[in-house]
């Protein structure tokens, strides 16, 4: 069923002109050192963009990945100078969420990128994993706040 949602997120949809154009500004910003960060949260999310079906985004903190502490505050300096291309970003995805509402085939489609908007304000740290690895993520989560209200 994800692999016939993802054909349809491509074919009449053209979701691989929303990774490229995704791929493209990330391109963009590694090649300007100062936003390197930004630029790599982008690809990521187009690799996302290209299997949004198969694949979530999470955060490297919830994958327990460990960062230098110098790339983390550089990430941060990087963020808060991406905030007016990160907005763009977010209005473009926005009509675009708009445009697929109008069909009954694409708001599935448009729930996806809907889910994929905190990524487009804050692609630092976010990582594409496969659906298996972010349900796991969840359930340990959960697990983890259930033990909490067990021992109290």
């Amino acid at each position: 069923m994800r692999t016939l949602a993802n054909i349809i997120w491509h074919i009449p949809f053209l979701g691989f002109l929303s990774a490229l154009g995704v791929f493209l500004v990330g391109g963009l910003f590694v090649i300007t050192v100062i936003g390197a960060p930004i630029g790599f949260g982008l690809i990521q999310l187009s690799k996302f963009l290209l299997a949004p079906f198969s694949s979530s985004m999470v955060s490297k903190k919830e994958l327990n990945i460990e960062q230098n502490k110098a790339w983390k505050t550089f990430g941060v300096i990087a963020t808060i100078l991406y905030i007016p291309f990160g907005l763009i970003l977010c209005v473009v995805t926005i009509f675009q969420i708009a445009g697929l509402f109008i069909s009954l085939i694409g708001i599935p489609l448009a729930l996806v990128l809907a889910k994929s908007l905190g990524t487009y304000f804050n692609p630092v740290n976010k990582v594409c994993v496969p659906v298996a690895v972010a349900k796991e993520l969840e359930t340990r989560k959960a697990n983890a706040q259930v033990n909490q209200y067990l021992n109290k």
